[in-house]
Order: C-alpha cells, then sequence, then structure tokens
C-alpha cells in the first residue's frame, strides 16, 4: 500500500515536470542538462524531466520601466533634476536570458548615463523645448545597446524636468515680463488701430460731406442756368412780340404813347424827391426823346436782347 502510493506520488511529481503549460504572450527557456537547448512557445509543451528544466520565463509584452530621477548638469551649468519612464519588450527570450545577468537594471542604468550625457549638449531652455529630441536621442542609443540582451525598446519619455528654485523664480519672472510686454503691445495695437479707424471715418465722412457740397453746388449751378435760360427765353420771346407788335397797324403809336407815359412818370418822380418843380425848358424836347426812343427801337432787330 505505501509502495503504491509512493508510486503515485512519483507519477504525479513525473507528469507536473513532463507537461508544460505555456500561456500566450510568454516564452520559457528550457536548458538539458545546464545548457540552453530551446524556447518553449505558448500552449501545452513536453520537458524531459530530471534532464530539461525551464531555467527562465519572460513576459513578451510591452513593459514600462521607471527611471529613477537624477541631477543632470546642462551645458551652460545648471542643475536639473530629470525623471522618466522606459518602454520595452522582449524580442529575443534566449538573449534576454543569457545576454545580461540583469537587463532591467542594465537598461535603467544605461538610459541615466545616455540621458545625463544628452541633457549636457544642451542649454537650460533648450531641455525645456526639444523634449521630443532628447527622448529620440535616448530611445536610439539605447535601442542599439540593448539588442545584445534580446530587448527592443520602443520609446523613453521624459516625466519631470526640475530646475532648482532660483531658476523657477527667475524663469517666472521672465514669463511674467514676457506677457506683460505681449498685453502692452497688443494694447498699443489696438490704440493703433482705433486711430487708423477714427481717421478713415473721418476722411470718409469729409469725402462725403465734400461729395454732397459739391453735388449741391452743381444742382444750384444747374438750377441757375435753368433759371437764367428760362428768363432770357421768355424776355426774348416777350421782345419779339413786342416788335411784332410794333409791326403791327397802329403799333408804333402805342409804343410812342408808351415812352411819353414813362417820360411823364420819371418827371413826376423827379418832382416828389425835389422840392424844386422840373418842367422841361422847352416841350419840344419831350417830342425829340420819344422820336429818339422810335428810331432806337426800329434800329434793334426783332427778337434782340
Amino acid at each position: 500500500m505505501e509502495f503504491a502510493l509512493i508510486l503515485g506520488v512519483i507519477a504525479v511529481i513525473f507528469i507536473s515536470q513532463t507537461f508544460k503549460i505555456v500561456p500566450q504572450q510568454n516564452a520559457w527557456v528550457v536548458e538539458r542538462l545546464g545548457k540552453y537547448d530551446r524556447t518553449l512557445t505558448p500552449g501545452l509543451k513536453f520537458v524531459v524531466p530530471f534532464i530539461e528544466k525551464v531555467a527562465y520565463k519572460h513576459s513578451l509584452k510591452e513593459v514600462p520601466l521607471d527611471v529613477p530621477s537624477q541631477v543632470c548638469i546642462t551645458r551652460d551649468n545648471t542643475q536639473l533634476q530629470v525623471d522618466g519612464i522606459i518602454y520595452f519588450q522582449v524580442t529575443d527570450p534566449m538573449r534576454a536570458s543569457y545576454g545580461s545577468s540583469n537587463y532591467l537594471i542594465a537598461i535603467t542604468q544605461l538610459a541615466q548615463t545616455l540621458l545625463r550625457s544628452v541633457i549636457g549638449k544642451m542649454e537650460l531652455d533648450k531641455t525645456f523645448e526639444e523634449r521630443d529630441t532628447i527622448n529620440a536621442s535616448v530611445v536610439s542609443a539605447l535601442d542599439e545597446a540593448a539588442a545584445n540582451w534580446g530587448v527592443k525598446v520602443l520609446r523613453y519619455e521624459i516625466k519631470d524636468l526640475t530646475p532648482p528654485a532660483e531658476i523657477l523664480r527667475s524663469m517666472q519672472a521672465q514669463i511674467t515680463a514676457e506677457r506683460e510686454k505681449r498685453a502692452l503691445i497688443a494694447a498699443s495695437e489696438g490704440r493703433k488701430q482705433e486711430q487708423i479707424n477714427i481717421a478713415t471715418g473721418e476722411r470718409e465722412a469729409y469725402i462725403a460731406r465734400s461729395e454732397g457740397q459739391r453735388q449741391a453746388e452743381i444742382n444750384n449751378a444747374q438750377g441757375q442756368a435753368a433759371a437764367i435760360t428760362a428768363v432770357a427765353d421768355a424776355t426774348a420771346g416777350a421782345i419779339t412780340k413786342i416788335a411784332e407788335a410794333i409791326r403791327s397797324p397802329g403799333g408804333e403809336q402805342a409804343v410812342q404813347l408808351k415812352v411819353a407815359e414813362k417820360a411823364v412818370d420819371a418827371y413826376a418822380q423827379l418832382a416828389q424827391k425835389n422840392n424844386t418843380m422840373i418842367v422841361p425848358g422847352n416841350m419840344s424836347e419831350v417830342s425829340a426823346l420819344i422820336a429818339t426812343a422810335m428810331t432806337l427801337l426800329k434800329s434793334k432787330p426783332p427778337g434782340g436782347s
């Protein structure tokens, strides 16, 4: 009974040592008699007990690895506290098992060394502006070295860049000054645009007023010209009618009578404006005046002004 129990225990151990189930996204390294033999891929695998053993188990997933914070010196001799994170993946389980005693420590130490070297070539202001350049430089150098460890470095990201407190205060003062400068420039640009808008408005208003005044003057001149033309036409028509009336029978006698009336009216006006009564010394002068007026009327062509 005891022998059967012992055999059962041995059988269980044998089976557990013989059959291995490798999970997905994992790789197990098998050694035979202490020497690398093969790599087990996911699934049910067979291992010879006591002769073969699973020496290393690796995850093939992407792994984030925190890089401890460290002090770096920039090109302008400024201390900078830097920490980051590495993302890597095991691509060759055999190299990852035998290429380095501990590839995690190797990657971390190499990342810190490379970061100090890259930042040491830059000035402080550039380190804040060129994070992508720093990350790319570290990844490129890390990936080249990690190839011997069976590891692929996918990317490196800087988490924090912390300068000393004095530098932070001076940077904050500089940022405040730059913001104030931009605010003053924006305000001056606003005032400038305001003055331009006012001047443009005044110019356009002056042009509009001058155009209105010009149009008014043109309209006034056209009105006066039309009035003058109408008066001239009316005068010419009246003169023409007078000339036609004069040429008609009895016209000259009517004109003589009208001239005589005007002469009498003129003498009457002189008599009203003076204390002395003015009368013609010779009544024949009135006849001469009328004769002269009639001669002038006859000498003017009909319709003349």
